[in-house]
């Protein structure tokens, strides 16, 4: 074996043997690929939204993650036990069950908005705007613990963005009467619940979906499926159904469907 032919090999080894190790290098880098970044709960970037467009994404029970262009968030139904990864700006909270509301809020969150008085004197009224979006209430009647209905007790609660308007339904107990739909105005998405037992049942929601007549209706407040099976299968005759395999979907005016479609995002 003569010496260049020594030298050639041992060349071709050293130069394999970089090409092994530089993807293994370069992989290491990758926050996903170290194991131990796992539970650093790193924010998820999301693509810049255009400025007539919201990302609206389904956290889980009645909460979802509304977020504006102006980069401002707001978590529905705000509670301690289901909430979303990031700190919302505006939290909404709901007094019908502890998975509803929060006694602990993030002290981070710049506006925390009851749907009831604290203080027990009345309806609560909120119209906050931060930023780009404005959030403001619509009071609605809850049942009580003894049976009895409190009156002003509870809320709906509408998020404006641009010429966008959202709808979230809250713990909603009784059909909406004229004064509730003037008062929430334009829908042009609702979030509402569809168990039919904690909530109204079944077919009053579908009463009330056909009074706010928003395009976009996005259902919540199901446990295991069962529920928003049965609402479906109520409904099916009534609009059209589009099951997204992404918990999160962006929304602007000019997306929205021509005719009210049911839109479901995964969850419960």
């Amino acid at each position: 074996m003569t010496l260049s032919t020594t030298l050639g090999r041992a060349v071709f080894g050293l130069l394999a043997t970089l090409a092994y190790l530089a993807p293994a290098q370069a992989q290491s880098d990758e926050p996903g690929c170290r194991p131990e970044m796992a539970s650093l709960r790193l924010p998820i970037q999301h693509a810049a939204l255009a400025k007539d467009e919201v990302r609206l994404t389904f956290v889980g029970h009645a909460t979802f993650l509304i977020e504006t262009p102006g980069g401002v968030k707001a978590a529905t139904d705000y509670n301690d036990y289901i909430r979303p990864r990031e700190t919302p700006d505006i939290a909404t909270m709901n007094k019908a069950h502890s998975t509803h509301n929060s006694r602990n809020p993030d002290p981070a969150i710049k506006q925390v908005l009851p749907g009831w008085d604290p203080a027990g004197k009345g309806a609560a009224k909120h119209d906050v705007t931060l930023g780009d979006m404005r959030v403001r209430n619509v009071p609605t009647n809850i049942r009580s613990y003894s049976g009895s209905t409190d009156f002003d007790g509870n809320s709906m609660f509408v998020f404006e963005i641009g010429d966008l308007c959202i709808a979230h339904l809250g713990h909603l107990h009784h059909p909406l009467e004229p004064g509730h739909l003037r008062a929430l105005g334009r829908v042009d998405v609702v979030l509402f619940p569809v168990d039919g037992s904690y909530t109204l049942d079944q077919e009053g929601m579908i009463e009330v979906l056909k009074s706010v007549q928003a395009k976009v209706m996005i259902p919540m407040h199901f446990f295991g499926g069962s529920s928003l099976s049965r609402f479906l299968a109520r409904s099916q005759d009534l609009w059209p159904v589009e099951r997204r395999a992404e918990a999160e979907i962006t929304i602007s005016k000019a997306m929205l469907p021509p005719k009210p479609t049911i839109i479901v995002l995964p969850g419960n």
